[in-house]
């Protein structure tokens, strides 16, 4: 018998709650493979390919591209099993423990579920555990229809005996921030799933009941601004609450100062000129910074802020800024003090590439402890760089140009850069940011610092 099954948004990791469709990859019609990608869709972190966990027929699609759905909401249906007519999901349920079935029924349809599903690690998927799940929140909700009528009607408690249906953790801590009992809330997501809009409604009926405000006078019709309204998602969406959420966490302070980088690029076109690949300036860059960390590892951490401590990191994850079609990203060069100029080099370019062709994986964007800003590109020389939470630092980097530079006591035309660095002033005091930026600058004019301090 052919059994439909339902395929979800999954969760696609780091708390993501939602995601836009991009494009589809099959129509309705299509015969599907286990984990053949069926959908793009694009999150807050990258685009990514949704790999469907069922084998079967595409029966139908839910969302246009552009739609952006929930995590949770269906993405489409997929028919599986044998081609007979298709036979209701909750019968695989009940054929387990009961006679309602023939004995072949129940166990082809068990068969059948088991191998569709995939081997890919998907948050919902990979193993029947999950769709048995889902399948017994439908089966015991009918059960809760012959309870009393002069029961309340948040009281579907002996349907919640289970798991509170709530995919996203940001909606659980809303709900657990404002003293809300999600098991009193009624979803009105696919299958009774809680939303933050559940959430945010049940909160502000609540404060309704307390304090009665009066009605507003309606201006709301009359003050809609004119102009092109441009929706937050997305990655801009992204960027723009991690950058409003790191100007109200952390308390960052500025300094910066002008270095002289001629001898720099002398050390970079000699070291180019002697053959074998070529070394940005950008990997110069971030190996001076990598052992700028070494001499000041409070710059290299974050701040747990529920256990009020901070956390200095063993490791350098270097990121750096990078301006895309979609925004702007950072992508994570991992292990950087491990590296040497060469590696770095390419996994600048390797990342970058991947970045302008919209391929980074949500792995490339995660994980940074330190940020490396070269705004000089755009033909600037200074910045007050925004902190990239939860790090505690980033190092910025103007353009580089000739400047009247007081060179060995006489006027020349120098290459001079200027550097700022914004750091959290909860994990060390200006001394420690000085005596960073000052090494940093040292660097910079002679390049022969790093070989007596490494």
């Amino acid at each position: 018998m052919a059994q439909v099954l339902e395929f979800k948004l999954p969760d696609l990791g780091e708390g993501l709650t939602e995601a836009e469709i991009v494009r589809w990859l099959v129509a309705v019609g299509d015969v599907v493979a286990v984990d053949q990608p069926v959908v793009e869709v694009e999150t807050a972190k990258a685009m990514v390919e949704v790999p469907c966990p069922y084998g079967g027929v595409v029966t139908a699609r839910y969302g246009e591209e552009g739609t952006e759905l929930p995590v949770g909401a269906p993405l489409l249906t997929v028919a599986v099993g044998g081609t007979g007519g298709p036979g209701p999901a909750p019968a695989v349920e009940q054929g387990a423990g009961a006679a309602a079935e023939p004995t072949g029924t129940a166990a082809s349809a068990e068969s059948a579920v088991s191998s569709e599903y995939s081997g890919n690690v998907l948050v919902g998927y990979g193993t029947a555990g999950p769709a048995a799940r889902r399948r017994r929140v439908r089966q015991t909700a009918p059960a809760a229809t012959p309870a009393p009528v002069a029961a309340p009607a948040p009281a579907p408690a002996p349907t919640r005996q289970g798991p509170v249906p709530v995919i996203s953790p940001l909606v659980r801590k809303l709900a657990r921030d404002g003293g809300l009992d999600l098991r009193q809330v009624r979803g009105s997501g696919p299958e009774g799933l809680i939303l933050r809009a559940d959430v945010e409604l049940a909160l502000a009926t609540a404060r309704d009941h307390r304090e009665p405000a009066p009605a507003p006078v309606a201006p709301a019709p009359s003050v809609a601004p004119a102009g092109e309204r441009v929706p937050l998602r997305g990655v801009r969406g992204a960027v723009a609450d991690k950058l409003s959420r790191s100007r109200t966490e952390i308390p960052d302070a500025t300094c910066w100062v002008d270095a002289d980088a001629t001898e720099l690029m002398a050390a970079r076109a000699a070291m180019n000129a002697a053959g074998g690949p070529k070394i940005s300036l950008l990997a110069l860059l971030a190996r001076i910074c990598v052992h700028a960390l070494a001499r000041f590892p409070e710059l290299n951490s974050t701040v747990d802020t529920a256990a009020r401590e901070i956390v200095r990191l063993p490791d350098v994850h270097l990121g750096f800024a990078a301006q895309t079609p979609r925004g702007l990203v950072v992508p994570v060069v991992k292990d950087a003090g491990r590296r040497t100029a060469e590696s770095l080099t390419e996994e600048f370019g390797r990342l970058t590439e991947a970045a302008r062709q919209s391929a980074l994986t949500p792995a490339d964007l995660t994980g940074g402890t330190f940020t490396l800003n070269n705004y000089g590109v755009f033909g600037v020389d200074g910045s007050t760089p925004i902190i990239n939470h939860p790090e505690a630092a980033m190092l910025g980097v103007g353009r580089i140009i000739p400047k009247p530079w007081v060179h060995r006591g006489e006027l020349a035309a120098r290459q001079v850069v200027q550097l700022s660095l914004t750091f959290d002033h909860r994990v060390c005091d200006g001394g420690t940011a000085g005596g960073f930026l000052r090494y940093v600058a040292d660097c910079v004019e002679q390049p022969a610092v790093l070989l007596r301090t490494v």
